[in-house]
């Protein structure tokens, strides 16, 4: 397969926007997909339901941010050698990389459903909620090989500059999840949304698989597995794994905290949790093009492009950001009553935005960054920054607010000192990369 962009000699911008505006797009359609879920969940079942929901969804995002981890991981290694041009270890890389993945996925998915009761516990989930998320997650847990591998295939596509398709099957993913939600919770109650976001998630596979099966972009041939490639794609998947994942224990260290304050809380959290995905899948979407990018710049030895990469995507995100953050702060009681009419949790999730809002247009240049470094294949010093943003600056200080007795603003405060801190350590790193980039491409 051979990348429609030349990341090397062509302009800048328009490579940029070529990648980005795609996988954007799909990042927003997988934010419908997720709304759609709350939406229906919520004006159907209701308060306690939406609860429920809340409670299932860390568990979501780090069974989520697992595959985008592993697979980004692939991803570096990939772009490498597409930018150097090495025909057979990319053709060996795709190969070994999609049997480990098939291995990976089945694993934590027995796993997790051995241990979910007690991941359940862990979370200080409600007992009014608690066989809800239970029979909901069970459900979801038999389709997480269709999300890992589809978060396989897309992240091979990106490394060869093919961002188009993954809209594409996200918009038929996010269709029929549209359709068949209220039709299975009319019919089975909490547990249809759970079926009919297993049908929708596998039926997205089985449409990428076809794609690729009929354009014949890349074949993988077990004769082609190398075990000597297993190693380098566990040495970058593993901080990939930690550094995509550390977001989603965050969000379940303060659905713990949050649980304390009562079921409305949980309700509005979990609403202010869908909102913020408007406001943090544009800075993911071009973590992942700026690591594909510089990636490719990286094996092609053109770290002066990689600079050019990483400005450009700042400068755009940070445009967009402000423009998202703005519309999300004015209309987040309005944007709350689509999933919830109910006056107490739009207080919350208000003042949530008001608190915070500022915070995604730095979490986007700070994004940026770490999607340089990755691109360098040097993911690990991107998750000891993750490390800590939340473990040390974010999830403490929330803990120390609340115990204090600042209430749930206070928990809100300690995650907008965590943004501040992360753009100033990142704003610290990028100078000191851009130097480094500059002298290497002098």
């Amino acid at each position: 397969m051979s990348t429609k962009m030349d990341f090397i000699t062509e302009d800048t911008k328009k490579c940029l926007t070529k990648m980005s505006l795609p996988l954007i797009v799909a990042m927003f359609l997988n934010m419908a997909y997720n709304l759609v879920d709350s939406i229906w969940i919520g004006n159907l079942l209701g308060e306690t339901a939406m609860a429920a929901l809340t409670t299932s969804t860390p568990i979501i995002l780090i069974l989520t941010s697992i595959a985008m981890g592993a697979t980004n991981g692939i991803s570096i290694l990939l772009s490498q050698a597409i930018g150097a041009k090495e025909h057979k270890k990319i053709e060996s890389l795709i190969s070994t990389s999609f049997l480990v993945s098939v291995i990976f996925s089945l694993i934590i998915t027995g796993t997790i459903e051995l241990l979910l009761p007690s991941i359940l516990k862990i979370l200080n989930t409600p007992a009014e909620t608690y066989s809800m998320a239970y029979n909901y997650l069970s459900i979801y847990l038999l389709g997480y090989i269709a999300v890992y591998l589809y978060c396989y295939f897309t992240a091979v596509l990106r490394s060869f500059g093919n961002t188009i398709f993954q809209a594409i099957a996200m918009l038929v993913c996010t269709l029929l999840n549209a359709i068949l939600d209220p039709i299975f919770i009319n019919m089975i109650g909490f547990k249809g949304a759970a079926i009919a976001t297993l049908i929708s998630q596998s039926t997205c596979l089985i449409f990428m698989l076809i794609y690729l099966w009929q354009k014949k972009l890349f074949s993988f041939h077990l004769s082609l597995f190398d075990r000597k490639e297993i190693y380098p794609l566990i040495q970058k998947a593993v901080p990939s794994i930690v550094q995509q994942s550390i977001p989603a224990i965050s969000t379940s260290f303060l659905t713990a905290i949050v649980s304390g304050y009562g079921v409305t809380a949980i309700a509005a959290y979990g609403i202010t949790g869908k909102l913020e995905t408007i406001l943090f899948y544009p800075a993911m979407a071009l973590n992942m093009v700026i690591t594909t990018i510089v990636g490719q710049c990286v094996g092609a030895k053109r770290y002066d492009r990689a600079k050019d990469y990483l400005k450009c995507a700042m400068l755009y995100g940070s445009g967009i950001l402000i423009v998202l953050s703005v519309l999300v702060v004015v209309f987040a009681r309005q944007l709350s009553d689509v999933f919830i009419s109910s006056v107490g949790v739009g207080n919350i999730v208000a003042n949530y935005f008001l608190i915070v809002g500022i915070g995604y247009v730095l979490n986007t240049i700070t994004n940026c960054f770490l999607g340089a470094i990755n691109g360098l294949g040097k993911p690990s010093k991107s998750m000891l920054l993750m490390v800590f943003y939340y473990m040390i600056v974010r999830m403490p200080l929330a803990y120390i607010f609340s115990i204090l007795g600042f209430g749930l603003e206070g928990i809100w405060v300690g995650v907008l000192i965590s943004h501040i801190v992360a753009s100033l350590a990142a704003s610290v790193s990028a100078n000191k990369l851009l130097v480094c980039l500059e002298n290497q491409g002098a």
